[in-house]
């Protein structure tokens, strides 16, 4: 990943139904960028995400991908990005060994069958790789999309939420496989309610991009 990436997000106006959440959010961040979005909840995190992915337009504004809008780079775009929303994404009639040879396969990973045996127990579900996905609970189908980011050669990851369920050591391994996603010159970023232990850590507060009608 020794080439220079940058997501750049030019004059960003969200708005929900009638609502507008936040405007004027313009920001670059770049290769070796961790970021945690914050803000209180309606504030419009998981809507940032779904416009920074291409799920969602901004009222006003654009997103780009090295100068470039997605919605003109789509195919290449999403070649190079990783996104872990809400719904998990995995397929329940596959079991999770196959859904994660299938996310191989799809995203052109080089690896072999080790890394998905290593990813597998990273995420605790040795013993459960030939269970059908839709059997496993919420919990165990969620840290099959998990496993993904073992596997992932993409230099941008965006997450929503990625701790939830997980305890403090999984907190401890998931923030160190992002700091070595940064560290080789990817890009993380994410929403999260609970306190994430790394230094490398930027905050985007959305509260100071709240849409406020009587401001000039």
């Amino acid at each position: 990943m020794s080439i220079i990436n940058q997501l750049q997000l030019e004059q960003i106006t969200c708005q929900r139904g009638d609502k507008t959440l936040f405007s004027e959010l313009s920001l670059t961040w770049q290769s070796g960028d961790f970021v945690q979005i914050e803000g209180h909840n309606g504030i419009g995190k998981t809507s940032l995400l779904r416009i920074l992915v291409g799920l969602a337009q901004p009222v006003v504004g654009q997103v780009c991908w090295n100068a470039q809008p997605i919605k003109q780079c789509r195919e290449a775009y999403y070649y190079q990005l990783l996104y872990l929303g809400h719904h998990t994404g995995i397929k329940p009639e596959l079991t999770a060994w196959e859904n994660l040879k299938f996310y191989q396969a799809v995203s052109q990973c080089q690896q072999g069958e080790e890394a998905l045996w290593q990813a597998l127990e990273k995420v605790g579900l040795l013993g459960r790789e030939e269970i059908i996905a839709g059997q496993l609970s919420a919990g165990q189908q969620r840290r099959i999309a998990l496993a993904r980011l073992w596997l992932s050669q993409a230099p941008l990851w965006i997450l929503d939420e990625p701790f939830t369920a997980i305890d403090k050591k999984g907190v401890r391994i998931l923030t160190g496989l992002f700091e070595q996603q940064v560290e080789k010159g990817g890009m993380v970023i994410l929403t999260s309610h609970q306190a994430i232990p790394s230094e490398q850590l930027q905050v985007l507060d959305l509260e100071k991009y709240k849409f406020d009608p009587h401001r000039a």
